[in-house]
């Protein structure tokens, strides 16, 4: 298992994740990656989650791969 963090960021500020989550591969880190972002894409509210992206990093700060919210956006919950 490894800690990955996922962090969101828009133009206008980054959501720190401050306490990660232990992960066995990529895709797991993926899927994790896939729970946050519908979860806040359904959270009541006017958020326009089209310019956000969710950075995944490992322990060191050293970011794995980036997923933008759109790649969410439209598709089935």
């Amino acid at each position: 298992m490894v800690q990955m963090y996922f962090h969101c960021s828009n133009a206008e500020g980054t959501l720190v994740d401050r306490y990660g989550t232990a992960v066995a591969n990529l895709t797991e880190a993926r899927d994790r990656a896939a729970q946050i972002m519908r979860s806040m894409i359904e959270t009541p509210g006017a958020e326009d989650w089209r310019d956000w992206v969710i950075h995944i990093s490992d322990d060191d700060g050293e970011e794995i791969f980036d997923l933008p919210f759109t790649a969410m956006l439209g598709k089935p919950h």
